[in-house]
């Protein structure tokens, strides 16, 4: 009959399309924030300045350093510490970086955790328990070298704003797929954000296993010894149980075949 409505056109569900715009909002944001890292050479999606990133760090160290039993402090091993890291920053691209005068080395008094780490802007850490199994200054300094390479690299601010992105598609996929009566939804919106953190994560240790080899062989280490760490540490782990794509951290054996590859890049041999 004329001027009945015939149309079966295909309508996206509300919910789908609220889902796709608050996943273009999150892409957009994300990937318009360009910023190119003078170490690296790379291009970096970063939202906060080098300044947010030290205050970050000084304002969280206290906290780190409490946790953490507290801090070594007027003893010739946290003196070694200052020593090394700041030879590497004064004699490394790294001191060529708007982070230069703001490192500051700690020696944590947790003789159980073996680890070191780094806070944004330049607050880096190493407990007594992965200290005291350094066998000389080289390995101190692939440790501190590797550390140091998170914050030039800016790997923290980096990583914040892939986190971000991450909340950001997880909320559209949620919106997307929600049913009440269905909970898989969210369990697939949580695994985007796992798979996009998990990705990231290695990525980031290795290119700072990578700038650990530059910055020892620019302030005189030998960086064959940032092998032993990866031995060390290869030891302290014990068996890897879980496949190394399901790891935030590459596994010790592949960290060690990117770093002689990282070896012969530098040192030409």
């Amino acid at each position: 009959m004329y001027g009945e409505n015939r149309s079966s056109g295909f309508r996206i569900p509300p919910k789908l399309l609220i889902g796709l715009v608050l996943a273009a909002f999150a892409l957009f944001k994300y990937y318009s924030s360009s910023i190119p890292n003078e170490i690296t050479g790379e291009s970096q999606h970063i939202n906060m300045s080098p300044e947010q990133e030290i205050a970050m760090g000084i304002q969280s160290a206290p906290q780190m350093i409490a946790e953490m039993g507290g801090e070594i402090k007027n003893t010739q091993y946290d003196a070694l510490v200052k020593k090394v890291g700041q030879k590497i920053v004064s004699m490394s691209d790294a001191g060529k970086t708007v982070y230069r005068d703001q490192f500051e080395f700690h020696l944590l008094a947790d003789q159980q955790t073996i680890n070191a780490f780094a806070m944004p802007g330049g607050q880096v850490f190493i407990t007594a328990a992965l200290f005291s199994q350094m066998k000389n200054e080289d390995q101190l300094a692939g440790v501190l070298g590797h550390e140091i390479g998170h914050v030039v690299a800016r790997h923290s601010a980096e990583k914040l704003a892939q986190m971000e992105l991450a909340q950001g598609l997880t909320s559209a996929v949620s919106m997307a797929t929600y049913d009440p009566s269905n909970p898989t939804g969210a369990q697939i919106a949580q695994n985007v954000a796992n798979m996009l953190s998990l990705k990231y994560g290695r990525d980031q240790e290795l290119q700072s296993d990578d700038l650990g080899v530059r910055f020892m062989l620019q302030s005189g280490y030998d960086p064959e010894q940032l092998i032993g760490v990866m031995e060390i540490l290869k030891r302290s782990a014990g068996p890897n149980r879980t496949p190394e794509f399901q790891s935030s951290h590459p596994d010790p054996e592949n960290r060690i075949e990117h770093i002689k590859e990282s070896i012969r890049k530098y040192s030409g041999k």
